[in-house]
């Protein structure tokens, strides 16, 4: 128990290091939590205009879920007899520290993204197969619906039943514990899928202002 609290430590201290909301800050485009939704994650800041900042945010995000799983088990298999399922275990236990880092950063009272992208860089690192399929499910879903955030819902639903098929029980149940955060965090989202106002990709300002006044003057 000791060290699967130490692996949750150790990867929630990097996935709360909030580097889209640093990058904003230098770059001039003041407190990214003022902008848009008010999150820290790249779709967030994609509203500063600056594409660059944004795909280098992505990038970030994804390898604080990736980068703290490689090297920590790393130091881990070199200095302990781990067997290949108790790697996997502290894989993912160090991934569910990241993502939770991710959405609530000490550094920023616990206000942070909804944890996507270092979803993704954790499943890829720690349950490949995982990330793969879940990976191809969201561009699946988000050509057929162009939703960002239904894509990434069904990415992440469907991750504790492939990591069952590939990994096996225990892992798969910790990947639940991802789900359920990542769905609990989205559901602003969820809410605005339902009501049928919720932006789609590559949608424009205006186009999204006119679905909300529609869908207001049907209410």
């Amino acid at each position: 128990m000791m060290a699967l609290i130490i692996d949750f430590v150790v990867g929630y201290f990097f996935g709360s290091f909030p580097l889209g909301y640093a990058l904003c800050l230098m770059c001039g485009y003041g407190d990214i939590r003022k902008i848009g939704s008010g999150n820290i994650g790249a779709t967030n800041v994609l509203r500063t205009g600056n594409k660059w900042l944004a795909l280098l945010t992505l990038l970030f995000d994804i390898s604080k879920g990736a980068i703290p799983i490689f090297a920590w088990v790393g130091i881990l298999s070199v200095d302990f007899d781990f067997t290949e399922h108790d790697a996997k275990i502290s894989a993912l236990t160090v991934g569910v520290g990241a993502v939770v880092g991710h959405c609530f950063p000490v550094w920023l009272k616990f206000k942070g993204g909804k944890g996507v992208a270092t979803t993704f860089g954790v499943l890829f690192a720690a349950t490949p197969w995982t990330g793969f399929i879940a990976a191809v499910t969201w561009g699946i879903v988000a050509g057929f619906s162009r939703y960002s955030s239904l894509s990434a819902l069904c990415a992440v639903a469907i991750a504790p039943i492939v990591t069952h098929i590939y990994y096996g029980a225990v892992p798969a149940a910790i990947t639940v514990l991802i789900t359920v955060l990542v769905f609990w965090r989205h559901k602003e989202n969820i809410q605005r899928l339902m009501n049928g106002t919720e932006s789609k990709i590559g949608e424009s300002k205006n186009q999204q202002k006119d679905t909300d006044e529609s869908t207001a003057e049907k209410t």
